[in-house]
Parts: structure tokens; C-alpha cells; sequence
């Protein structure tokens, strides 16, 4: 599968009064991580929501926390796709520390599109198999 890395270095507002990288802050790396693995693979995310339609919500999400981070660290993010379903798939983002791994996260998203015949409303597709081919591609 694709994997994308992505270096984060810790800003003094990313913590919290402990010192340390307040949890909500990963989910929104993990987010931005998923963007630009689409990217990658060639697809904007600008592009799918405003030429397509497209968007892809995150459904559940699950992580670990192994190691804490603060302000001044480097952290690498490792994000792949670790399985395909008809309309849904589940990502998968390691964040190393060094080289050692300091948070996992796996998280289900869906491939949907906006419904035009409800305000604010999502309906599931089909993954299309260009996307499914673009993401799978093998990296060393």
C-alpha cells in the first residue's frame, strides 16, 4: 500500500498546561495526514468536495498513546490504508518519535457524497476502482 510521511515539529501551542502535546491537536494531524495521502495518490481534497462532490468523513477512530511529545519535538507520521470495502476504508497513521513509535491511531472513513437532496446530508459510494489502484500502490 501507498504510505506517506509527513514531518510535525511541536509548537508551543500545541500543548497543553502539562507540557505536553494536548490530544486533540493528533486528531487533527491525522486528518491532515489522510488529506495529503490522498494527495499523493492524486487527489485533492479540494478537488473531490468542489468538482465531485466527494467527501470523506471519518466514522470511528481508535488510538494509543505510548510515548508524550512537547514542544520542540520532531514527529513523523506514517499514514497507509490498511483495507478497502465497497464504500468504506480504514486508514492507519503510526507517529514516530525518534524511532520509536509514540502514537497509533486507526480510523474507518467513508467514500460519500454530498446529497443534494438534504441540506448537510451524506450518502455512501462506491469506492471507484481508480482510487482504490492509486492507493494501493507499493512503496519501499
Amino acid at each position: 500500500m501507498l504510505v506517506n510521511r509527513r514531518t510535525i515539529r511541536i509548537e508551543w501551542g500545541d500543548c497543553d498546561p502539562a507540557g505536553i502535546v494536548f490530544y486533540p491537536r493528533y486528531f487533527e494531524w491525522f486528518d491532515a495526514c489522510a488529506a495529503a495521502l490522498f494527495e499523493v495518490a492524486g487527489f485533492l481534497k479540494g478537488d473531490l468536495v468542489a468538482r465531485q462532490g466527494m467527501v470523506i468523513p471519518m466514522v470511528d477512530t481508535r488510538s494509543r498513546f505510548l510515548i508524550p511529545s512537547g514542544f520542540g519535538d520532531e514527529l513523523t507520521v506514517e499514514t497507509t490504508i490498511t483495507r478497502f470495502g465497497r464504500s468504506s476504508f480504514d486508514v492507519q497513521h503510526r507517529i514516530l518519535k525518534g524511532t520509536d513509535l509514540a502514537v497509533e491511531c486507526s480510523e474507518t472513513r467513508v467514500w460519500a457524497r454530498m446529497d443534494p437532496a438534504g441540506a448537510g446530508r451524506l450518502k455512501s459510494q462506491a469506492i471507484p476502482e481508480a482510487v482504490i489502484q492509486a492507493l494501493s500502490q507499493n512503496t519501499k
